[in-house]
């Protein structure tokens, strides 16, 4: 079997080093964002790691579990990875929901990092 390129293997590994961290320990995550680093979480935009672990830490839910459906990665013209994330998660009682999370990913120092996160809720005919 060959071996991954090594885009998907960048991919691969930051997917599943993000997700053990939001689980786990969601202020762990500090680490991969950098100060212009951008998230768009349901819409709501937020820039830098201050204002980006803001919004991460002040989420409702006690306990979360993210199960991962599918991943896709690709190298951009820049030398980047996007990764785009499909999958469902249980947060506290809640009933299982499903989401979608792409993230940018660039070398810097020798240090991947996210530069841009975008989430959504996998959810269809709910309120305009």
């Amino acid at each position: 079997m060959a071996e991954k390129p090594v885009w998907e293997q960048i991919g691969t590994s930051f997917v599943q080093h993000y997700y053990l961290q939001f689980d786990t320990n969601r202020a762990n995550l500090a680490d991969i964002y950098t100060d212009s680093s951008c998230l768009t979480w349901e819409g709501q935009g937020f820039q830098g790691k201050a204002a980006i672990m803001g919004k991460l830490s002040s989420l409702p839910f006690k306990t979360i579990e993210h199960s991962i459906t599918a991943q896709d990665h690709q190298p951009t013209p820049d030398s980047c990875v996007l990764s785009m994330v499909v999958g469902q998660l249980k947060a506290d009682e809640d009933p299982v929901m499903g989401f979608h999370q792409m993230f940018l990913l660039k070398n810097i120092d020798n240090k991947w990092v996210c530069t841009n996160d975008v989430f959504r809720l996998a959810l269809h005919n709910f309120g305009q």
